[in-house]
């Protein structure tokens, strides 16, 4: 069974950086890609950012580019995103997604990816 579960979501002042962090099991990741999506009330589920496991890849959704950076710890089967220079507008629930594919493509279509985590809350204050 495939579990993925964030943590490090939390409060923040704009300009200010977190770490959320998504551990998964029960899987070989490495015909994944692993993705972060947020959703903020009222809005769609929206893709930030993404990661091949088996090659490193990534992806980055341009409202975050050159502040988010995602990254894995194999030995640990994580997946990291590091924010920096936080704005309000990134407040949202940030969900951790799993999608098997063979290709390096990724899909911003939500309902494509198979496995989800529960959602981290962050909040950015201004």
């Amino acid at each position: 069974q495939v579990q993925l579960v964030e943590s490090g979501g939390g409060w923040v002042q704009a300009g200010g950086s977190l770490r959320v962090s998504c551990e998964v099991s029960g899987v070989d990741l490495n015909p994944y890609t692993l993705g972060w999506f947020r959703q903020a009330p009222g809005k769609g589920r929206e893709i930030v950012s993404a990661i091949k496991w088996n090659g490193g890849g990534t992806y980055y959704a341009s409202s975050v580019k050159g502040r988010f950076t995602i990254s894995k710890d194999a030995a640990k089967n994580t997946v990291y995103l590091h924010m920096n220079s936080l704005k309000p507008e990134d407040t949202a629930t940030y969900y951790c997604a799993a999608l098997k594919t063979v290709t390096t493509y990724v899909t911003p279509d939500s309902a494509a990816w198979g496995h989800w985590g529960q959602g981290t809350q962050v909040t950015v204050s201004s």
